[in-house]
């Protein structure tokens, strides 16, 4: 196994020298393991022989090395290994970019377009404040970017504000102008500077243009998630402008609708999980559903395809269901934590258990999902699951089998998550546990039954 150690989070010209050494020694993407110098461990399984000197070139297209000095700019862990497998297949198959519908080249043009989304994001919504007066005036600005982009959107601001000293604090890299040079310093962890002199002027203003029959609430939260509103002088003047009586016509979602739900976790950042993840995986299925799954958390496949239940977990789980007379398409399935927790082992993603803290950062979405479908009936499949359901840690083979009240009137099931059924060793083990597992599922479409007759 080779273990390269980038210099940074954005070392392109690193990666580009080690990818084109490994492919002229032709080391495939399975025998490299990617790292970065701060998060490397100290201590590496033995490495393989050094490489020798690379020999000879290969071209490749154009289009990828712009692709791949943007992509690399994402928050995906997997980012140096992914385009090293697309370098190496590209050797071969020079057309590769072509195909939009090829996974690899999918997902890394949707790496790509997310970072400069973000950097477009970071150039308009980012808010310079004054600190100090005339001469000995400094603006500064907090922003909290999704991707490592300061370096990348930095020369815009140093464009556009040319004729003013100016700071962009970020928690992963701080930009600076002084009026010839962009320099950088390490990341700072803090929030937007107090209101300046300019501030009222700007609120009066933006109150006496607000025209609330034009505000489009979902596309607001499309173009600008909430994450930036609190750093934005006019955001807590919004919702008391849209109450007005001249918005008073103006069609409105629910506040449990599961859209505007979903809109709103994708920028979840209660516990630090976000980081590492893909992206929120959110619940899926119907409103009206009477039967809600709660399910532990995504795993790999879940993470990449941003939707529940999509893996091996899910294949079990769709069987089951079948077996036990419910029709998934009238369930909604969710996941008790809406991020993937993994540890990297080379292109490996091992799942980890969610803590008590992360469970608890999390239920926030299950309670607002609960609220929104108010379903008859919940199961509960897992461990993570359990706890979410019922607020504290619940054994489930001791609460297997039986409906349970809970305090809000909905009746909860506990079950085991399919996953465990797949980690199994012993078939006959296997075998018996999922027929339990589907006998669980039939107590929950005979509680829906009597539940539908009772009515």
């Amino acid at each position: 196994m080779h273990h390269i150690i980038l210099d940074s989070q954005t070392d392109f010209d690193g990666w580009r020298k080690a990818a084109r050494a490994l492919a002229l020694n032709d080391v495939k993407p399975s025998n490299v393991s990617w790292r970065v110098a701060d998060d490397a461990p100290e201590l590496l399984a033995p490495t393989a022989p050094p490489l020798e000197p690379p020999q000879g070139t290969f071209n490749v297209p154009a289009r990828f090395v712009e692709m791949a000095e943007i992509a690399i700019l994402h928050r995906n862990p997997e980012r140096f290994a992914l385009l090293y497998r697309l370098l190496w297949r590209l050797r071969t198959h020079h057309d590769l970019l072509e195909l939009a519908t090829d996974p690899d080249v999918a997902e890394i043009t949707a790496m790509a377009k997310a970072v400069r989304r973000d950097e477009h994001r970071m150039h308009v919504l980012v808010r310079f404040r004054e600190i100090g007066r005339e001469q000995k005036s400094h603006f500064v600005a907090w922003f909290e970017p999704e991707h490592h982009i300061v370096e990348l959107a930095a020369p815009f601001f140093a464009r556009r504000f040319a004729d003013m000293p100016w700071s962009i604090l970020t928690p992963d890299l701080c930009a600076h102008w002084d009026g010839y040079v962009v320099s950088f310093t390490p990341g700072v962890r803090g929030e937007a500077p107090s209101a300046d002199r300019l501030e009222e002027t700007w609120w009066r203003y933006y109150v006496s243009i607000f025209n609330p029959a034009r505000l489009k609430v979902q596309t607001m939260q499309k173009e600008m998630s909430r994450n930036y509103w609190r750093n934005l002088p006019e955001a807590s003047s919004i919702n008391p402008l849209a109450s007005d009586d001249k918005a008073s016509d103006m069609p409105r979602k629910h506040a449990d609708d599961l859209e505007t739900l979903r809109e709103e976790a994708a920028d979840c950042r209660a516990c630090h999980l976000y980081k590492n993840a893909t992206q929120t995986v959110f619940g899926e299925g119907r409103q009206t559903a009477r039967i809600m799954l709660v399910g532990e958390q995504p795993g790999d496949k879940e993470d990449l395809a941003g939707k529940p239940f999509v893996g091996p977990a899910g294949q079990m789980l769709d069987r089951a269901l079948e077996e036990a007379g419910i029709d998934r398409r009238t369930v909604y399935v969710t996941n008790a934590v809406k991020h993937f927790k993994f540890v990297p082992r080379g292109k490996i993603r091992l799942h980890q258990k969610p803590n008590t803290p992360e469970i608890k950062a999390c239920r926030q979405w299950y309670e607002r999902e609960l609220a929104a479908i108010k379903p008859d009936l919940v199961v509960a499949m897992g461990a993570t699951a359990a706890q979410s359901v019922f607020g504290k840690i619940t054994p489930i083979n001791k609460n297997r089998g039986r409906a349970i009240d809970l305090d809000d009137g909905t009746r909860a099931l506990v079950t085991v998550h399919p996953s465990y059924l797949l980690r199994l060793p012993d078939a006959d083990a296997k075998a018996r546990e999922y027929r339990r597992f589907v006998q669980d599922l039939k107590i929950a479409a005979d509680v829906l039954r009597k539940s539908a007759h009772a009515a």
